[in-house]
């Protein structure tokens, strides 16, 4: 069912990571890094999936549940967060990457004893010379999907919170993903300072 790694035998450790938020119009992109300090612990993994393919509940469930692993020092984890202007300023790629070198900094573990698990077209910065990117990573390898999980419940819960300021635009649904409702909004209210300004060129307000 999981991606079969083989690490370099110096690697004592293991990263997986995802991230969320390329295609929203509004709102920060969110790198998580899920470090596991044993192999024997992929067993807590067990039934976990995609971010994607779990309800709401089953994700806030799951984020309990590695946090707790956390608490009990069987794993680490970091999230970093890039904000809309350096999205503008940089671009979604750049502003990625930079989200996810801020990850594996916040992890502190030297990158020559890591085994760098990334999702889709994701890169870790040089230094990390045992990485492999995998496609759909976040289907095959538990820790890319753990990954997943934390960056999404971290968003979302940072959109929540941005939604009691700017209540105007229903960022608690959609979460500044460009949905009917939310362009509905636009058109009515303009832009706030959430809104990535390089996504909505076309926008008349």
């Amino acid at each position: 069912m999981f991606y079969i790694y083989n690490a370099p035998r110096k690697c004592i450790y293991l990263v997986g990571i995802d991230e969320v938020g390329r295609g929203p119009i509004a709102g920060p992109v969110a790198v998580a890094a899920v470090l596991l300090y044993s192999k024997g612990s992929y067993s807590h993994f067990e039934g976990i999936k995609d971010s994607k393919k779990l309800s709401p509940l089953q994700r806030e469930n799951w984020f309990n549940k590695i946090t707790q692993l956390k608490d009990e020092q069987l794993l680490d984890f970091a999230v970093s967060f890039v904000g809309n202007e350096m999205i503008d300023k940089c671009g979604i790629v750049h502003s990625t990457q930079s989200a996810l070198a801020r990850a594996l900094e916040q992890i502190c573990v030297e990158p020559d004893k890591i085994q760098v698990l990334l999702d889709g077209g994701l890169i870790a910065p040089t230094q990390f010379q045992f990485q492999e990117t995998i496609i759909k990573g976040d289907e095959k390898e538990p820790l890319i999907a753990a990954a997943s999980i934390i960056a999404k419940v971290s968003r979302d819960r940072k959109m929540i919170r941005y939604a009691q300021e700017f209540n105007q635009y229903g960022f608690e649904k959609h979460k500044g993903y460009g949905t009917k409702k939310h362009y509905v909004a636009l058109k009515k209210h303009g832009m706030c300072q959430l809104h990535r300004r390089s996504f909505l060129s076309g926008l008349d307000k």
